[in-house]
């Protein structure tokens, strides 16, 4: 936006696509702001603004703009409480008299648009909670628009696909504020559609998204959902198979599946100190291994194949390879570098950090890099190309 154009925006009171705060410390009040914009439930489909370091009134509140201050307000966008998350900028501006930290958010393509749980709207100058016919209407919205194949529905599967139980006792506690649940009244094709599990509509069909997350049974669906696990004794695929595993099932369960064949091929050691405290020490940072193998279930490529995630544990390795290659903002240039990130499958992104297994966005890689370093080992190593990418984990230094 030009200088003018966010100047007449400061000025107008009235405007529903404008918010003024003084505070800089404020971060739900922040992201319930951001949600709001994203959301666009008036349609305006143009920008919202939150204007920081002014009154209500527009007259400056003469806050120091910092470069921290600006970090911080970025964050919010990747700290996994919004989600999915909205494309947005963070500057410093001049505006009239004032020097402002200035958040221009983008009408979300895919709403509803929720911070920690809880749907965002603009009813007039003011932010407020969405009713539940407002989250239909943001639902609504989103049959008009082509969509990702995570949210592209399966015609020939039905509700009696997914797994209720698991939707209602861990998805739903997980990615909905408690507040919101006491109130709720929707059935289960309301609920499923407002987490796009279902494709909006009476009639909708469950998503990829869905089935992935909470399916009964994954890969009737997306034959590749899964994972294949093989326990190498020696140095060479070809060398003897110690174990092998096929990992498979709906979101929660494979990633609690994959954890515990982790943990229990990961040999510990223990050494003994002089004041005779025993330390034990793992081959793997587990933390590492969970990042790594959680970032391959969340970017891989499900479509139009196949081929599963594949870990191969051999003596003096972890071999980790992952279907489909970099993803939109993402080259192999750039690949790896803290806060270079683009989601091909966003929605299941989503799904993921509700779960928790997903703690911020955009720093995994970096977080695993850091805990080989502490426990030892070698830098994990990419390799990197249009076709897959494979991370190699080597043993902790002896």
């Amino acid at each position: 936006m030009t200088d003018r154009e966010l100047e007449d925006l400061l000025y107008d009171l009235e405007s529903d696509t404008v918010e003024r705060t003084s505070s800089i410390r404020d971060t739900d009040k922040f992201g319930e702001a951001i949600c709001a914009f994203a959301n666009d439930l008036p349609d305006h489909r143009r920008p919202g603004v939150l204007f920081i370091g002014v009154q209500k009134d527009g007259f400056c509140a003469d806050i120091e703009i910092t470069d921290q201050l600006l970090q911080n307000l970025a964050a919010i966008r990747s700290d996994g409480n919004l989600l999915p998350q909205p494309a947005m900028t963070v500057e410093k501006r001049s505006v009239g008299s004032c020097n402002l930290a200035v958040i221009a958010v983008n009408p979300a393509s895919d709403t509803p648009v929720r911070y920690k749980g809880v749907v965002w709207i603009r009813v007039g100058p003011r932010r407020a909670r969405a009713s539940t016919q407002d989250e239909r209407l943001l639902t609504e919205k989103r049959r008009f628009r082509d969509q990702p194949f995570d949210l592209r529905p399966i015609s020939w599967a039905s509700v009696d696909d997914l797994d209720l139980e698991l939707f209602e006792r861990t998805y739903l506690p997980s990615s909905i504020s408690p507040e919101v649940l006491a109130e709720n009244e929707r059935d289960y094709y309301q609920q499923l559609s407002s987490l796009r599990f279902l494709s909006p509509g009476a009639e909708g069909a469950p998503t990829i998204v869905g089935l992935l997350t909470i399916g009964l049974d994954p890969i009737r669906f997306v034959p590749g959902a899964y994972i294949q696990f093989l326990r190498i004794d020696g140095l060479e695929l070809t060398d003897p198979i110690q174990d092998q595993k096929v990992i498979e099932g709906p979101i929660p369960r494979l990633i609690e599946q994959l954890d515990d064949v982790l943990k229990a091929n990961n040999a510990v050691s223990s050494d003994f100190t002089s004041a005779s405290i025993e330390l034990k020490e793992a081959e793997y940072p587990i933390v590492a291994l969970q990042q790594i193998a959680r970032n391959a279930v969340m970017h891989r490529v499900y479509e139009a194949t196949g081929a599963p995630i594949r870990v191969t544990w051999f003596r003096d390795r972890i071999e980790i390879n992952s279907p489909g290659g970099p993803y939109g903002n993402v080259t192999v240039a750039n690949f790896g570098q803290p806060g270079i990130t683009d989601y091909r499958n966003r929605h299941l992104a989503e799904a993921m950090s509700n779960l928790g297994f997903v703690q911020r966005f955009g720093v995994g890689i970096a977080l695993a890099q850091r805990e080989m370093h502490k426990n030892g080992n070698p830098e994990i190593e990419f390799q990197v190309n249009t076709s897959y990418v494979l991370a190699t984990l080597r043993a902790r230094r002896t």
